[in-house]
């Protein structure tokens, strides 16, 4: 099992100084999420060959890793133009991926809720177009329902991931998410068993608790999609739940700190999610689990 940080909280902290700034906190492994210097949200990767390759040399000197790659593209949709520039970029994003030498790609269904029908079928005319390329390249994709996709629910998301019936493909349980997932942590990962291969940690607050009025929008019955990516500890996602099945399937995947909006905190912030998985891990899993 590896424990990683997805460093979006130093996002201002330039590409080719992340390895020693990950290292410095304690991590030996990061998740790459979307940048805007690297693989932005939704457009062409930005970076090019050389940099990818000065990034490699500079992870090798740290001692850090990279788990996986996490591009965030149309590749559902919302229009046929939308997806095919997608496919583009996700061929150059695997390119990267291969270059960088990192063996997985993390990323989202992506796709309009209101549209759930259409977006699935572009995303299985993207699948057909992209598995081989991850097939010839051995790179693995994880796939993850999100708040706002036309796959919400964690039991139809693994559904899916099975349909593809790929060895490359597997799940990944996002626990933020939780309470846009069903809130039913340990039925998902119970049933997603060995598809669960990654999963992000980090607590949110119930948005539906106090009868859908912890937090009010206007006007009533809009559609926005309200959660947080907090420490441990400073929401509702029962952490123990979480982490107990894990334990139970025999987890033996990737663990990634995944908070947002403390950018002011980020390195305190990740010391102590270290930290609070490495508890966890201790608490549910045999000794010696981790490295």
């Amino acid at each position: 099992m590896r424990i990683a940080l997805d460093p979006q909280m130093l996002r201002t902290t330039p590409l080719l100084e992340l390895p020693d700034a990950v290292a410095s906190i304690g991590y030996e492994w990061m998740e790459l999420s979307p940048r805007a210097d690297f693989v932005p949200f939704f457009q062409h990767p930005r970076v090019d060959l050389a940099t990818v390759r000065a990034l490699r040399s500079r992870l090798a000197g740290a001692g850090v890793g990279v788990t996986s790659l996490l591009p965030v593209l149309r590749w559902s949709g919302p229009g046929e133009v939308e997806r095919q520039a997608a496919v583009r970029y996700w061929r150059r994003a695997i390119e990267i991926c291969a270059e960088l030498g990192v063996d997985t790609m993390n990323s989202e269904f992506n796709g309009r809720p209101e549209a759930p029908e259409l977006a699935e079928a572009m995303f299985w005319r993207s699948m057909e177009e992209l598995l081989p390329v991850f097939e010839r390249e051995g790179i693995r994709l994880v796939l993850e329902p999100h708040p706002d996709d036309f796959i919400e629910l964690g039991h139809p998301a693994i559904d899916l991931v099975r349909g593809i019936d790929s060895p490359l493909v597997s799940f990944l349980y996002c626990m933020p998410h939780t309470f846009h997932q069903g809130d039913d942590a340990a039925g998902i990962i119970a049933h997603a068993g060995e598809l669960l291969t990654h999963v992000h940690v980090a607590d949110s607050m119930d948005h539906t608790a106090s009868d859908g009025l912890r937090y009010i929008t206007n006007p009533p019955g809009n559609t926005v999609r309200v959660h947080q990516h907090m420490e441990l500890g400073r929401g509702d996602v029962d952490a123990d739940a979480a982490f107990a099945a894990l334990a139970g399937i025999g987890f033996d995947g990737v663990l990634t700190t995944c908070v947002f909006g403390w950018d002011d905190q980020a390195r305190e912030s990740g010391a102590r999610m270290l930290t609070a998985i490495r508890e966890l891990v201790d608490k549910h899993f045999p000794a010696g689990t981790l490295p």
